[in-house]
Order: structure tokens, then C-alpha cells, then sequence
């Protein structure tokens, strides 16, 4: 089996909802990391193999494939396919895993992977809407085969980081104190020009040059927020933030390397999913991570550097407190409770983020992993060359 390697990763700046990038449409978005990879490595766009970008509630503008047609949108060869992935919060990562395992088994020499998300186009209650307006209630109502599992118990987001809240006692100060820290850390990484590297500009948006996310905690604001849910722990502080971005990563084979001139930037350890309760949803990363070191063979004392994504404080702190991993290397420039959570896009956005800083820092492995609707997460591990 032959190696993968990242030769380049950029994305767009994390804009907030509604905000700067709400008027980009979602091709022209995507399109944007396509194309500046395109133009840095200036191999003939007839010579790659694919493009895999991830993406949910793939309905209008983020309909038909849009893998394909922003390839198309960036000017990449018409004989060029796409696909596009929907594993929820970790369509990206998945991405990037498909890229790799296509590099790695040898069928393909050159894949661009990424993800894209336009929560502004789209927002995030849209395909319910959409689904209740077709007489369907959500995914699981009506299913008996579903209730003889599960009964007919609320399947969300919402119950199921409340269900970690109670399982790992946290109080509602804990998870807010983690926030503080999360967007404290984004400022300070934004202050000091860290992300400016790994940012490239949108046309037509060329103003939006940073992330929209951060902002300096108010605590009085923060803990004056009602819940989520009705007596719940999280708050909207406390819970990642809806966005708009893409992000687009070129994995590439040792001869595509060796035939084109390019130059690995980090190289794909390793790569695997796990699943757990589909109920409480959001722990997954917990076994996931577990499974990964045994498999690779690694232990959280040689890993550098963290990512995972801070879809609610709760997720992060469980895993914190499970794994035993040390908190200054997880989230270092903070994470989507500051930065942002565009969905599709979180997981190629994560591993952008992270082949920087491990570049900036000098570090050698860096793990990223995510909590997915349906009880799953992806765990990838990449050593910096």
C-alpha cells in the first residue's frame, strides 16, 4: 500500500451567518480553495484523478453534485469527476479520508478533498422544513424497526449533549468557562496572524480577510442566556456557531509527487471511524480516538497537536475528561464555539488548520477527530514532513 500525502490545504475565512459571505453562492464558495490549489501546484487540472468534497442539506444552491460543479466553477477539466459526501459534521474529514484511501489503495494519484457549507443559503432547519412540508415529521418517525431498537425517544443534537452533560456531571459554569477559553484563544490566534497562511480570499468577498466568529467574551451577556432546552446546561455561548465556508486539501500518491514536482507537506498515518450510542450522539469521539491510537500505534503523549471539533462544550470536555489528553495542545487557537461550525466544511477547515500549526509549531503528529449526527466520528492522524 503506498502513501498519501497532504501537498497543500487552504480555505476561505469562517464568515458568520447572514453575515459577510451570506451573498456568495455555495459553488462560487467551494470554488475559491479549488481554484488556489489549482493555480499553486499548475499541474494540468486534466491530470487529477477526483474531487470529494463533503456537504449536507444538499438541496438549491448546494444541490447536483456540488463536488462537481465547483471543480467546474474553478476551471478544472469537464473530464474531472466529483462527488459529494454527506456524513454530517464530518462530511469534510470523511472527505479527506475517501482522498487518502483512493491514494492509498493506488487507483488514484491526485485528489482534491474539502468540504463546503453555506448555512446562509441553507440554513440548518431547512431540509426539515422541506421533509414536514412532504408530510414527514423527522428521519426516524414511522420507521418500526427503528422504535423496536429505540423506542420512540427525541433523536437530536440538543438531547444528546444534554444527555453528556448529566452523564459527566458538568455545570453549566464549566461548559461556559470552556467557551471564554475557545474564543479567547481564537482572538489571541487571529491577533497574532496565525490563520493568515491557511485564509484565501472569496471573489466578490474580498473584504472578509479574517474569521467572523471571535468576539470578546461578555460573561454577564453569556451567563444571562437562556438554555437551549428547557432546563439545559448549553447555551448558544456554549454551542458552536452557524457559518459559511469551504476548504480543499490536495492529497497526492508518492509518483504524482515525484512526476509533477510537488512537495508533501505531511503524510496520512492514519485514518478510521467509529460509531457509538446514536442517542446521546455526540460521545463518539471518545471511542473513536481510543481505537485509532491502538491501531496506529500511538499513545496522546506523542501527539502534538488536537483538533476536535467543539460542536458544543460538552463534546470536548467528555473527551478531555475520558482520554486524559493534555488541554494546551487540544483546540490551541480555539475552535467552533469562537470560529465557527460550517458544517460540511468543519472537517477539511480542522485539517487545514491543523497541518499549519503544526508547521508554525515545529510539532510532528497531529490527531483530529469529530462528533457526526447518528452516533459516529472520524479520526485522522497526519505526521508533518
Amino acid at each position: 500500500m503506498t502513501e498519501a500525502y497532504i501537498v497543500d490545504a487552504v480555505r476561505t475565512p469562517v464568515g458568520r451567518r447572514g453575515k459577510g459571505l451570506a451573498h456568495v453562492h455555495p459553488l462560487d464558495l467551494a470554488a475559491a480553495p479549488i481554484r488556489e490549489i489549482i493555480s499553486r501546484t499548475g499541474v494540468d487540472t486534466e491530470l487529477y484523478d477526483e474531487v470529494i468534497l463533503g456537504c449536507i442539506d444538499q438541496l438549491g444552491p448546494q444541490a447536483m453534485d456540488i463536488a462537481r460543479n465547483a471543480w467546474l466553477a474553478a476551471g478544472g477539466s469537464e473530464s474531472v469527476p466529483g462527488t459529494t459526501v454527506e456524513r454530517q459534521c464530518g462530511s469534510g474529514q470523511q472527505a479527506i479520508h475517501y482522498a487518502a484511501q483512493a491514494v492509498m489503495s493506488g487507483t488514484s494519484d491526485l485528489v482534491i478533498a474539502g468540504g463546503v457549507q453555506s448555512m446562509s443559503a441553507i440554513p440548518l432547519s431547512y431540509s426539515n422544513k422541506a421533509a414536514r412540508e412532504f408530510g414527514f415529521e423527522d428521519p426516524f418517525t414511522g420507521s418500526a424497526s427503528w422504535a423496536e431498537r429505540y423506542g420512540d425517544q427525541e433523536i437530536s443534537q440538543f438531547r444528546g449533549v444534554e444527555m453528556m452533560v448529566e452523564r459527566w456531571g458538568f455545570t453549566r459554569d464549566q461548559l461556559e468557562e470552556f467557551a471564554v477559553t475557545s474564543q479567547q484563544r481564537a482572538l489571541a490566534a487571529r491577533a497574532a496572524g496565525h490563520f493568515e497562511r491557511e485564509i484565501i480570499p472569496v471573489p466578490g468577498a474580498e473584504s472578509v480577510t479574517q474569521d467572523e466568529g471571535p468576539r470578546e467574551p461578555d460573561l454577564d451577556k453569556i451567563r444571562s442566556l437562556d438554555p437551549i432546552l428547557p432546563g439545559g446546561a448549553h447555551t448558544a455561548a456554549s454551542a458552536s456557531q452557524m457559518s459559511d465556508a469551504a476548504a480543499a486539501l490536495l492529497i497526492a500518491s508518492p509518483a504524482a509527487v515525484e512526476r509533477h514536482g510537488l512537495k508533501p507537506r505531511a503524510r496520512i498515518h492514519h485514518l478510521s471511524a467509529r460509531g457509538a450510542d446514536p442517542v446521546m450522539m455526540l460521545s463518539a469521539p471518545i471511542p473513536a480516538t481510543k481505537y485509532a491510537l491502538e491501531k496506529s500505534g500511538l499513545t496522546l503523549e506523542e501527539i502534538d497537536l488536537v483538533e476536535i471539533n467543539e460542536a458544543f462544550a460538552a463534546v470536548v470536555l467528555a473527551w478531555l475528561q475520558e482520554t486524559g489528553a493534555d488541554p494546551a495542545k487540544v483546540n490551541v487557537n480555539g475552535g467552533a464555539i469562537a470560529l465557527g461550525h460550517p458544517i460540511g466544511a468543519t472537517g477539511a477547515r480542522l485539517m487545514t488548520s491543523l497541518l499549519h500549526e503544526l508547521e508554525r509549531t515545529g510539532g510532528r503528529y497531529g490527531l483530529q477527530t469529530m462528533c457526526e449526527g447518528g452516533g459516529q466520528a472520524n479520526v485522522t492522524i497526519i505526521e508533518r514532513l
